[in-house]
């Protein structure tokens, strides 16, 4: 374990002086700055001419809140791929994994310290952006969705699913390929959490278990709707499928699906790279 959060560390620090990190951090500074901007105009209009039942404000506060989070969502997947494609298969090909594995430490500990240090800035990355919307329509509005720790902790998975992938794909192939990997594999969840939701409104049964499949191949998109399930406001929740809600619901042994799907690829990532010549 110690060899392992000595990794870590050195791969969080590393990452941390890596402009690609702080240039995500620097956009999520801006991104936030003009979303509270926006909330703070948005607020004011409702307050002077809304009607008097604060619900009614709630609901149009809640709506603009998840359209935000819906951008967050992308920019934390694309910084997990982004971010993280080079940490296995770009030490390999620079020659610089060689010197640490001569070191007198494991390969799964290696490859668990870096998965490790990559975590940790992903998830600051989620709460960053994430909880920092939330903080910030606490803090102008009075209000919070009711299900915010959920929704947080929905993104904070979501993140770990192409880190597991990228580990695993950068014990076999390039970086551009890892990334043009992970980055597809998303795409092709996106196109089939959409599917399920139109399928599942027209009654067309094929479409909707070819929209599970994409899920089952990557449950990035079918972790967000569930965090946008749990999000969401009543009023959203009846308004049909659009790019913030979620009219096809993700079941909880989805979310133990992820669980899982993270677990195999770091297994499969360890065995890779145990036997990989380096």
């Amino acid at each position: 374990m110690l060899a392992i959060r000595w990794i870590g560390g050195l791969t969080l620090r590393e990452a941390f002086r890596r402009r690609l990190v702080l240039a995500a951090f620097g956009l999520g500074a801006a991104f936030l700055a003009l979303f509270g901007l926006a909330l703070f105009f948005i607020h004011r209009e409702l307050t002077r001419f809304s009607p008097p039942d604060p619900r009614v404000r709630e609901e149009i506060v809640g709506f603009f809140l998840l359209a935000g989070l819906y951008v967050a969502n992308f920019l934390i997947v694309m910084a997990a791929v982004v971010g993280t494609a080079d940490t296995i298969a770009g030490e390999i090909a620079s020659g610089v994994i060689q010197a640490v594995a001569a070191r007198p430490v494991a390969r799964w500990q290696i490859l668990l310290g870096k998965g490790l240090g990559h975590a940790l800035w992903l998830l600051m990355y989620v709460l960053y952006l994430g909880g920092g919307m939330i903080g910030a329509t606490a803090l102008i509005t009075g209000w919070v969705p009711q299900g915010w720790v959920r929704g947080l902790t929905l993104l904070a998975l979501e993140a770990l699913i192409p880190l597991s992938l990228s580990l695993w794909a950068g014990t076999r192939f390039s970086t551009l390929a890892t990334g043009a990997l992970v980055l597809g594999l998303y795409g092709v969840a996106f196109i089939g959490g959409w599917a399920e939701q139109i399928g599942g409104l027209i009654g067309q049964t094929t479409v909707v278990d070819l929209g599970i499949l994409a899920s089952l191949v990557m449950p990035a998109e079918a972790i967000w709707r569930r965090a946008a399930y749990e999000l969401q406001s009543p009023l959203a929740r009846i308004m049909g499928p659009n790019p913030f809600t979620a009219s096809a619901i993700p079941s909880d042994r989805m979310v133990f699906y992820a669980l899982a799907y993270i677990a195999f690829f770091l297994l499969a990532a360890i065995r890779q790279f145990e036997r990989r010549d380096l």
